[in-house]
């Protein structure tokens, strides 16, 4: 009897045939995964959070005018939460055949452990777009709002999204390595005790850097080519990061012999190291010079434009804002004697950028006449603080002459800076640094800051809820008395129908 033979298949068919029917099974697993980490409370209850944090802050931020190079950023911190949610997750996902003991059934199933680790892997990476979805959303508003000016940068827009994929990552990687149910709640307790209290990473040196989001001290704007954060390094840095310990994870779940890990995960630390030595490098030089030139001499790199006698200086991402600051020099303005209300003005903006967002520097008053600062912020208690300080220019005549107000013109100052918005008593509490409305008091400044009596407050209160007309005619009429150098509190009143000032007058 002859037995007959058949050719063997190709030896490529089979395993072609297999390894698509793995791969399909592990974007399968993934899938589930995700579906079912996306589902998971702490999920839920950190977008839940992230969302609500944002509805309720984003109308109000800024005051409804953020510079964008700032908006970027104020995406990042809320995302960490999102990150740890998942980290937790993921890990209790992949644990999950230990806790419910069946481990062992894993052994009869196409997938290899390692590519059990891929499919957790994959399953952070919707969790990761849905950050960068809320993330884009929020930055998106803050753009649309009429007051907004400057420019973001992408590189510190994908910090979030990057930084849940790194959270996710690290929580496959701590289940192969620490299989219990405690590693993860104990890694998190360690990375927000990290946070609340300043240490690991925190200061102002290079190992800063190393952390997922990197915040500032200062509250500073500062033009956007000003900023020296080195936010592109810092996300090609996560990335590299996030691949490593996701590469680590899948080396550790029996891929050690797979070339490509091996491969792939050589890449990654490279990547790391790339971003990491790159982004803790020194302020570059040429943004060192743009900051002393911006804060010692702004007028080389300012644009200028002028509106019905005044000049308005600022920095080139800042010219929408001329628009909201005219307004404000108008009112003024048409409140004051004659010999000011048409006196030339220069309004130039101003910042000290020297020492970048390592903390928030005074501005020394202009000494020219006519000059009045203005800063990068703009929107609530800045526009009264604008107010004044341009009632103070018209008074005193030069910025620096105006810190040092302490006889009757502070009465004319402050009248003048706030008799023309919509709640003039408001608005005195919001410019003294106390929020009073009694008694002696500072008054904020972008500059030197301004002081007055309580005999000043005393008479600016009975000015103010006054009928305005009328009291911008004495003013008109006896303005060259009120505005002269050491005319006394009392004068004052005198000149302006008030009976005479019963608290104390004298300036802190």
């Amino acid at each position: 009897m002859t037995a007959v033979t058949r050719p063997p298949a190709p030896a490529t068919t089979v395993p072609a045939a297999r390894s698509h029917t793995t791969w399909a099974a592990v974007f399968a697993l993934a899938r589930f995964e995700a579906r079912r980490l996306l589902l998971r409370l702490p999920v839920l209850v950190a977008f839940a959070v992230y969302t609500g944090w944002t509805l309720w802050r984003t109308p109000s931020s800024w005051n409804g005018y953020p510079a964008l190079q700032d908006a970027d950023r104020a995406t990042q911190s809320g995302t960490l939460l999102i990150g740890l949610a998942v980290l937790l997750c993921a890990n209790q996902a992949v644990l999950r055949s230990r806790r419910h003991d069946t481990e062992r059934h894993f052994a009869v199933c196409v997938l290899a452990p390692w590519r059990r680790t891929v499919a957790h892997l994959l399953s952070v990476v919707p969790a990761a777009l849905l950050t960068a979805v809320c993330v884009g959303g929020q930055f998106t508003w803050e753009a649309l709002k009429p007051g907004a000016v400057g420019h973001g940068s992408p590189g510190e827009l994908l910090v979030g999204p990057l930084a849940v994929l790194l959270f996710g990552a690290a929580g496959v990687l701590l289940a192969r390595v620490v299989p219990g149910a405690l590693a993860a709640p104990l890694l998190i307790v360690l990375a927000l005790s990290f946070s609340v209290l300043g240490t690991g990473f925190g200061g102002d040196g290079r190992t800063r850097w190393l952390a997922p989001v990197v915040s500032e001290n200062s509250t500073a704007t500062l033009p956007s080519d000003l900023l020296g954060r080195p936010a592109a390094w810092h996300a090609l840095y996560l990335t590299g990061l996030a691949l490593s310990l996701a590469l680590v994870a899948v080396l550790l779940s029996g891929g050690l012999r797979l070339r490509t890990v091996r491969t792939g995960l050589a890449g990654a630390v490279a990547l790391t190291l790339v971003g990491a030595v790159a982004q803790s490098g020194e302020v570059p030089a040429e943004t060192s010079a743009a900051r002393t030139r911006a804060s010692v001499s702004p007028e080389k790199v300012q644009e200028c434009t002028e509106r019905d006698g005044t000049t308005y200086c600022v920095y080139p991402e800042w010219g929408p804002r001329v628009r909201h600051w005219d307004p404000v020099v108008d009112r003024v303005r048409s409140l004051a004697g004659a010999t000011a209300a048409d006196r030339p003005l220069l309004v130039r903006q101003r910042v000290e950028a020297r020492y970048g967002l390592s903390g928030d520097a005074a501005i020394r008053p202009l000494t020219r006449p006519g000059e009045v600062t203005v800063g990068t912020a703009w929107g609530g208690n800045r526009v009264p603080e604008f107010s004044v300080a341009v009632a103070g220019v018209l008074v005193a005549g030069r910025e620096s002459e105006v810190g040092a107000l302490c006889d009757g013109r502070m009465v004319t100052v402050m009248w003048l800076g706030l008799a023309g918005r919509p709640d003039p008593i408001g608005d005195l509490r919001s410019v003294r640094l106390d929020d009073s409305a009694s008694g002696a008091a500072v008054v904020v400044s972008q500059t030197e800051p301004l002081s007055m009596t309580g005999a000043h407050t005393e008479l600016v209160r009975e000015l103010l809820e006054r009928p305005r007309d009328a009291v911008a005619a004495k003013v008109r009429a006896n303005w060259a008395e009120l505005t002269t150098p050491k005319v006394t509190t009392g004068r004052v009143a005198e000149l302006l129908g008030l009976p005479a000032p019963t608290e104390s007058d004298e300036c802190l």
